[in-house]
């Protein structure tokens, strides 16, 4: 039953990620970005099943190969991804279509993981992929942080933005008491 809780969380988080970042968002450098890979990485480390009892070798080294994936994927992914800082100093990101290519190039990489486990015969938790996701996701957002953080992110000092709203007329209501 585990397995089917985490494949659902896998799929839950990654529907949600990627709708999300194929859409401009302003960055927060300053929120936690590293709470929900951690999160995931806690919930797949608590599962028994992350090895295979009677193949350890040979499942040791595909879940560190999903683990360089997860490198790569996030690392990729982070570098595919437009960042851009607007005239009021909010820095913005979004996903683009390289950033898509990366996310089918990873999946195909971790499907075909899979098969040569199943070839070799090794049992595959569905932990192992969500601690790759965790990387994944890990490395994207510390990288976005790092690169919104190097961008010029606020207009000189004294000068003036705009912002949503400014030139149009002011409708003030008094309340009777």
């Amino acid at each position: 039953m585990a397995g089917l809780v985490n494949a659902l969380l896998i799929v839950a988080v990654v529907v949600v990620v990627i709708v999300r970042q194929f859409r401009a968002r302003p960055i927060d450098t300053g929120r936690r970005w590293w709470l929900l890979p951690v999160i995931l990485a806690v919930v797949a480390l608590r599962e028994p099943g992350i090895l295979d009892a009677h193949h350890r070798t040979e499942s040791a080294l595909l879940l560190g190969t999903e683990l360089l994936v997860g490198l790569g994927m996030g690392a990729a992914w982070a570098w595919t991804t437009r960042v851009w800082t607007e005239p009021d100093g909010v820095v913005w990101t979004k996903s683009t279509k390289a950033s898509a290519i990366v996310w089918f190039a990873g999946i195909a990489v971790r499907v075909g993981l899979v098969a040569i486990g199943a070839v070799v015969g090794v049992h595959q938790d569905s932990s192992a992929l969500m601690l790759g996701l965790a990387v994944t996701l890990l490395v994207r957002a510390g990288i976005l942080v790092w690169r919104a953080q190097s961008l010029p992110s606020a207009p000189p000092a004294g000068a003036h933005t705009r912002a949503y709203g400014d030139g149009m007329a002011r409708v003030t209501r008094k309340e009777g008491v």
